[in-house]
């Protein structure tokens, strides 16, 4: 039988050894997924466990201790900071993601007002669920080329046999541990897949240690502040990369602290509000950009660890925080990570990637969009191809819009001018949920 009993209230504090040992569970279940994002973009992955740390130590302080939340780096903006670094660099990333920050903190700021009715019209399932896809598939690539270990010098792939080889046992670890390991490891298979990926690299000989070897325990992470390690350069078209997908985020934001809610047995979107949840990210994201981390969003796997233990202390989760920036400052960690082979991250990546997708195709079966209406098959047929195939405009020598950014666009752009708006929200379930949860406590 499933306990449902809670452990630890969210203003309860543990004994110090519970404590260390609970916040060390949230951090091994964010550990994997932080620590991804930036090696694929080219960030730092010590200053990302820091910005994850300083963003949910501020999301807390924002949402006044009430909501259980971690924060770490965000998939959905993989792409977007890909594209950003090839044109600005670090510094670059960091213009995007502080403007990303902005967007989340506006809209937190409107939805205070107005309410959130708005935005559910300007993001109906029609428009997120087929933007998500974008997300996904349009990292395929990515993934393939890491786990055949394409070489960009000579552009031809580097013994991909025995590469895709790694990759594919890494890929199975971690299908394994996802589908038959129970408790919870089962929160943790893209830790347990990296691991063990990194064990077979290491027997074929393809792990470079001298690194480790050479690394000092204690380092300060290369952060990237603005006015001290570059002067902010404003790009429009690194802004108009990112902010598009900070505002189709918002959504998945919204689902997470609908599940979190019915977890917890509380109404987060009502008390401390739905506005304070998104200033919290905004805040978290903005953060990021001020030290040179990506954009924080909050965690599903440690809504899962919440859901098996049944400890909602934020203590618990401030510790875990804190311990986010003890590893930040330990070098030979950071070096550790480097020396992940791209097979094994591309094994992960394989799955990673592909869950994206899917999570975009699962919103548009939550929400029973009807695809046999012509004006929905036309909007998610624009926005697939849009984005899948790398379409883009050049407004002037300064400005482009491209790719998943157009996409998103474009699609919010015939939502709102195509006859039929009705049929945007499918049966609108997600959207219903969210009234509830607006109105329970006035119904009360």
């Amino acid at each position: 039988m499933e306990d449902t009993q809670v452990k630890l209230k969210k203003n309860d504090v543990p004994k110090w050894n519970e404590w260390l040992i609970l916040s060390m569970q949230h951090l091994f279940a964010m550990f994997g997924a932080t620590i991804l994002v930036p090696v694929l973009t080219g960030l730092s992955p010590a200053v990302a466990l820091l910005s994850s740390g300083l963003g949910t130590l501020v999301y807390l302080v924002i949402t006044k201790g009430q909501i259980p939340a971690y924060l770490g780096s965000s998939f959905a903006f993989i792409m977007p900071v890909t594209s950003a670094m090839a044109i600005g660099g670090p510094e670059g990333v960091m213009i995007g993601t502080f403007a990303a920050g902005v967007v989340y903190s506006i809209t937190a700021l409107v939805i205070k007002k107005t309410g959130v009715k708005w935005l559910m019209n300007l993001l109906p399932p029609i428009v997120t669920g087929p933007v998500i896809i974008v997300i996904g598939l349009g990292l395929a690539g990515t993934a393939v080329d890491m786990a055949m270990n394409f070489d960009d010098q000579s552009g031809q792939y580097v013994q991909p046999t025995l590469h895709f080889s790694i990759a594919l046992a890494t890929l199975a670890l971690t299908i394994i541990v996802s589908v038959f390991v129970r408790g919870f490891l089962n929160l943790i298979p893209i830790l347990i897949g990296l691991s063990g990926g990194y064990i077979i690299a290491l027997a074929v000989g393809i792990v470079d240690l001298s690194d480790i070897a050479q690394a000092a325990w204690f380092r300060v992470p290369d952060l990237v502040v603005p006015f001290i390690g570059f002067e902010p350069q404003w790009s429009w078209s690194i802004i108009f990369i990112m902010t598009p997908i900070a505002i189709v985020t918002l959504a998945e934001h919204i689902g997470d602290q609908l599940v979190l809610s019915k977890v917890a047995g509380e109404n987060y979107v009502k008390k401390p509000g739905l506005h304070r949840s998104i200033m919290g990210d905004g805040a978290a994201t903005i953060v990021a950009s001020l030290i040179g981390g990506p954009p924080n969003t909050t965690y599903g796997e440690n809504i899962g660890v919440l859901a098996i233990t049944r400890v909602f202390s934020v203590y618990v989760i401030g510790g875990a925080a804190v311990l986010a920036l003890v590893f930040g400052f330990i070098g030979k960690v950071e070096a550790l990570i480097a020396s992940i082979p791209d097979a094994v991250m591309g094994g992960v990546s394989i799955l990673l990637f592909g869950i994206i997708a899917s999570s975009g195709l699962r919103m548009l079966i939550d929400n029973q969009v009807d695809l046999g209406v012509k004006r929905n098959l036309i909007i998610v047929s624009v926005i697939l191809v849009i984005g899948i195939g790398g379409a883009f405009i050049d407004i002037n020598e300064n400005l482009q819009i491209s790719g998943m950014a157009l996409a998103a666009v474009t699609g919010i752009i015939l939502n709102a001018v195509l006859p039929g708006k009705q049929y945007a929200f499918g049966n609108g379930a997600m959207f219903e949920s969210l009234d509830d949860k607006m109105k329970e406590d006035e119904a009360a």
